[in-house]
């Protein structure tokens, strides 16, 4: 990167918005980003949605249109959110919207598009230019009209992509403001309300509201499914300021007022570009193609989206328990979790750049599970989904823990854990948080249930490690007993982790490629989720020679779906699986695998992503790859270690703690490790230990295009493990 620290430069929103492999079933093969304007962790995503559907709301070879809403997620496998969707217009508003609205959907090129961090622009064939930036909590929009045609805006508030239960709009001089009231995120039972208000840079020209099929020139308001407002101008160009609120119509006003205020379109985007450097540039690179370059920060990018404050400016939000709550100024309350992706090695990364956020991300997790009464597995707003399966925010907040982010009340996050994860049957809101609880208790599995199983152990795992960190030393011991429970999956007859029935038998027939008993994924990519204890799967498996050779074989094909006994890259399951050879003695196959995927797997384009980046951690993967290293063991800080792609990197914690990567030889080409040093030392453990993210240092590489099979062999190198003792 050059010398002018603005590595926005190198990100482009639109990766992720084009399908990059085929749908596996997972959610579909793209990464279901949006490129619209917001800012790191902010409540307001403002970007198009396209008619074909794709779950970001943008689909990259669709050139039509239909709004530009205020909120989205990142990369999420179902729909939800894009709400409240402005849509400009250059000619009269005869038909409604709700029964018409293919009339008003407008068409682009992507020659008349672009797209920056927190700044998004595109100039319609109707001539109408939109530009669209964004703070934590509203927005601003610049909306220019062709000279001879009418200047109007519509604001569907009905529009919100899985409809909605309610909706008010009210028209005032020169404001709109409303509410829509939708939910339902992958089928569930969730729900939200999201508030806005809408102040204009002038008077209206003219004004109505829609309702069903009928639309009313000179109404001030609506409700109702089906309804929304416009406007009309009398000037070519307008400027609107938006905030939004998930409390009150107030909260939006008062959010507005304090983050956007008088301040002007160019103000707005100038300071949340240099929001976004002040985080991307957390890690400064030297060398690396332009295309590596792009990647990668645009992977930092789009890890850094999510979780999205929650919270207003006074500090209230809606809970779990659907009261409004206040919360200290300094520590917002966070939202939209996606626990089962994240745990693997975003919130790691964000613990590491960003441990302010993180810890307040752990807290507000934390408080959803005192309010609710049971820690969730997917979040969006402030409802239960309990999408996927495990119990992830127990990894998730220790982990966060393990990194330095300690901000938080971790004596009642353990006890809550400890509640969640010993007391079977407990349903809160129609939420059960760990299925099966009972039998895995009893059993130590459960039945037929391979991914709940190991879910749990991690979990445990997890659980053990942060009670440790408390001096809890009988909850230590009896979680990392429970963190075991893996081997009680393991058929000695096939050498797979496989469902088992609750009377101990295992199946006559076993298909490794069969997905019956495991999320997202087969017995060939589970059998290796064993994080915590790796070194004991080598051994169960047959040791190193076995063991390498079975992964070699995995490795033949790299984003295969759930149907195949390969890896399935695209997806969470098997993300930690290129490490795995470290445990086998055979750094140098991480090395080149690594290398390989980086290249295979991910592309500088609209197609970046071959599966959904699940509101990040795809990305965070790729940022930690490309650095070399990688978060291997949930609820610690160790680093397994791979070949870093540029030849110098500087991670900056904000407390001034540098890691500081040297790789002089990296170079397409130059995968393997033949030498490291590590603060001056030799060193030759193909990991780094926990104090290493605290205490910071430096990393000296000597890479090669040859590999070296010794470097990191020997068994007393090899990564820790953690037996029960």
């Amino acid at each position: 990167m050059d010398g002018t620290q603005d590595p926005a430069v190198w990100v482009d929103p639109f990766y992720g918005t084009k399908p990059g492999d085929a749908d596996l079933g997972t959610g579909g093969g793209a990464g279901n980003t949006f490129p619209g304007a917001d800012v790191p962790f902010g409540m307001v995503q403002w970007s198009p949605d396209t008619v074909t559907a794709q779950h970001g709301g943008y689909y990259y070879d669709d050139n039509r249109i239909k709004g530009f809403s205020l909120t989205h997620l990142s990369g999420a496998g179902c729909d939800t959110y894009q709400d409240i969707p402005f849509q400009p217009v250059a000619g009269p508003i005869t038909d409604s919207p709700a029964t018409a609205p293919a009339k008003y959907i407008a068409t682009f090129s992507h020659a008349n598009e672009h797209a920056s961090p927190g700044r998004y622009d595109v100039r319609l064939d109707s001539g109408v230019l939109v530009e669209l930036t964004a703070t934590q909590r509203s927005g601003c929009g610049r909306f220019s009209y062709p000279a001879g045609h009418p200047a109007m805006l519509l604001i569907d508030v009905s529009g919100s992509i899985m409809g909605v239960d309610d909706a008010h709009v009210s028209i005032g001089a020169d404001f709109v403001e409303g509410s829509a009231a939708s939910g339902r995120f992958c089928g569930t039972n969730s729900h939200y309300i999201v508030y806005f208000h809408a102040r204009f840079d002038r008077e209206f020209a003219s004004r109505g509201t829609w309702s069903g099929g009928k639309v009313t020139a000179g109404s001030t308001a609506a409700s109702g499914r089906g309804c929304g407002a416009y406007v009309g101008f009398d000037a070519p160009v307008v400027t609107v300021r938006v905030g939004l609120s998930f409390v009150s119509i107030e909260g939006a006003r008062a959010n507005l007022d304090a983050e956007s205020g008088t301040r002007d379109f160019d103000a707005i985007a100038t300071a949340a570009r240099a929001g976004w450097n002040d985080l991307l540039n957390r890690i400064r690179v030297t060398g690396g193609t332009d295309d590596q370059l792009r990647i990668f920060y645009t992977a930092l990018y789009h890890a850094l989206l999510q979780p999205n404050v929650f919270s207003d400016v006074d500090g209230r939000y809606i809970g779990f328990d659907k009261q409004v709550h206040s919360t200290d100024l300094d520590h917002p309350i966070y939202t939209n979790f996606s626990g089962w992706d994240i745990y693997r090695s975003e919130v790691q990364l964000l613990a590491l750049l960003a441990p302010h956020e993180a810890a307040d991300i752990a807290h507000s997790m934390v408080v959803f599970a005192s309010q609710g009464g049971a820690w969730d597995r997917w979040t969006v707003a402030n409802d239960y989904t309990g999408v996927m399966n495990g119990d992830p925010y127990h990894i998730i907040v220790s982990s966060i823990y393990a990194f330095g982010a300690t901000g938080f009340d971790a004596d009642e996050a353990l006890a809550l854990m400890v509640e969640g994860a010993t007391m079977p049957g407990r349903n809160r809101q129609g939420y059960e948080e760990r299925p099966g609880l009972s039998d895995y208790l009893r059993l130590g599995y459960v039945p037929q249930q391979v991914s709940d199983t190991l879910e749990y152990t991690s979990a445990d795992f997890a659980v053990a490690q942060f009670a440790d960190r408390l001096g809890v030393g009988t909850v230590r011991d009896a979680f990392l007993r429970r963190a075991q429970n893996w081997r009680n999956l393991l058929n000695p007859a096939t050498g797979y982790l496989q469902p088992r029935a609750a009377d101990g038998s295992f199946a006559a027939h076993f298909d490794p490629a069969d997905p019956t008993g495991y999320v997202e994924g087969n017995g060939a990519q589970y059998t290796w989720m064993v994080p915590n204890d790796l070194r004991g799967l080598v051994d169960a498996l047959g040791g190193d020679a076995a063991v390498t050779a079975r992964l070699d074989t995995f490795f033949t094909k790299l984003n295969v779906g759930p149907h195949e006994p390969y890896a399935f890259l695209g997806n969470e399951p098997t993300l930690q699986t290129p490490w795995i050879y470290l445990y086998a003695g055979a750094p140098y196959r991480t090395q080149a695998l690594v290398d390989r995927v980086r290249r295979e797997i991910w592309r500088a384009g609209p197609d970046n992503l071959v599966g959904n980046d699940d509101l990040g951690e795809m990305s965070s993967w790729y940022v930690w790859a490309a650095l070399g290293m990688y978060p291997m063991i949930p609820g610690r800080a160790e680093l397994v270690l791979n070949s870093p792609i540029f030849t110098s990197a500087v991670v900056t914690r904000p407390n001034g703690v540098t890691i500081t990567i040297n790789a002089p030889a990296a170079a397409p080409g130059h995968p393997y490790v033949t030498a490291l040093a590590v603060n001056g030392q030799p060193w030759t453990k193909p990991w780094l230990p926990e104090s290493f993210v605290t205490t910071g240092g430096t990393i000296d590489y000597t890479l090669s295009g040859t590999p070296d099979p010794n470097w990191g062999a020997d068994p007393r190198d090899i990564p820790p493990s953690f037996p029960a003792s």
